[in-house]
């Protein structure tokens, strides 16, 4: 089955639920042994600033100060990343945003000139040789914002994090019928409107429709209507999961998830993440617009719209946005 799924889940369980909990300190002492050896985390020392960067603008000057912790969470079909989220937590604040990355962005790659669905954003991570650090190079050109952290999780994870929570309870805005028999194994999905609890396989079911058959509903505005089911799906999943013991959750996933942060990171986002509600958690797409481009054959592309980004990176790190920075992309989302 296709890995369409790895969707907002990926940061409600692993990222603000089974890591930065103190469930992961139950998996470290009783599931890891190799893990409880690593050194916890200190309180690190204030970091001395050379009274030279005056040049640095106000933005540059709070992220260097910053508290946050950006990581990519990414979920794969085949080669190609169909689900991209930059998720951000601030230490201090417990403040956590989540900023869906459409998988058809437009992102200019002049070695790829030639074709045009190279050009979008989740062709980067199967097309390079470190398709990571590429992908995590491609969104910090798009956004402005340093993140040199990824998660990821199989399919399998996905599906036994759901079922290990007891479902997600979600408001399904329509009936979502959808076929595909040349799909490997064939694709059937049909879940009916209203609010419900879903499970495993149901779940990849959700997170993975866009259109529907003919005679039954699609999501008016496409991909985009697919991301904002995924950020419900997020809120009710973090709701949920914070709400349990998490060992079994985790023992159940963490098996499926890659990613390069180390234990000892982890057990650092633990301790700074007590206490974190779904209250803090703010979730938004991209900004930016649909458009077609290309005519042999033509493509739909979602175009950034840098200057709506430069906003959402202002605010996310509390600047206030002057008269400049208005005319400012700190992102390179239109080049």
């Amino acid at each position: 089955m296709k890995q369409h799924f790895i969707k907002v889940f990926l940061i409600s369980l692993i990222i603000f639920s089974t890591v930065i909990t103190t469930g992961i300190f139950t998996y470290a002492k009783f599931m890891s042994p190799e893990g409880i050896t690593q050194k916890l985390p200190e309180d690190e020392e204030p970091i001395a600033v050379d009274e030279e960067d005056e040049n640095l603008t106000p933005l540059e000057k709070a992220m260097r100060d910053s508290n946050r912790i950006n990581a990519l969470l990414i979920g794969f079909e085949g080669t190609r990343s169909d689900t991209i989220m930059l998720g951000s937590f601030d230490r201090k604040t417990k403040e956590a945003n989540i900023i869906s990355i459409p998988r058809d962005t437009y992102y200019k790659r002049d070695a790829y000139a030639k074709y045009s669905e190279m050009q979008k954003i989740n062709a980067v991570y199967g097309s390079e040789d470190d398709g990571y650090k590429a992908l995590l190079k491609a969104v910090e050109e798009i956004t402005g914002i340093s993140v040199d952290k990824y998660v990821a999780v199989n399919y399998n994870g996905v599906r036994a994090a759901v079922d290990a929570i007891g479902g997600v309870e979600v408001n399904v805005p329509i009936h979502m019928k959808y076929t595909d028999i040349y799909d490997k194994p064939p694709l059937y999905i049909d879940i009916k409107p209203g609010p419900q609890i879903i499970y495993g396989d149901k779940a990849m079911e959700l997170l993975r429709f866009r259109t529907g058959d003919p005679g039954y509903p699609s999501f008016p505005n496409g991909d985009v209507g697919r991301v904002e089911m995924q950020q419900q799906f997020i809120k009710s999943a973090i709701k949920k999961s914070l709400s349990l013991r998490l060992p079994n959750v985790i023992s159940a996933v963490y098996p499926h998830v890659e990613t390069n942060f180390t234990l000892t990171e982890l057990l650092g986002l633990a301790k700074d993440a007590i206490g974190f509600s779904t209250d803090n958690l703010t979730t938004q797409i991209l900004p930016g617009n649909p458009k077609i481009l290309g005519s042999n054959p033509p493509l739909s592309f979602y175009i950034p719209d840098g200057q709506e980004i430069t906003k959402v990176v202002y605010d996310l790190y509390d600047v206030p946005l002057s008269a400049s920075a208005e005319e400012e992309n700190v992102a390179h989302a239109s080049e």
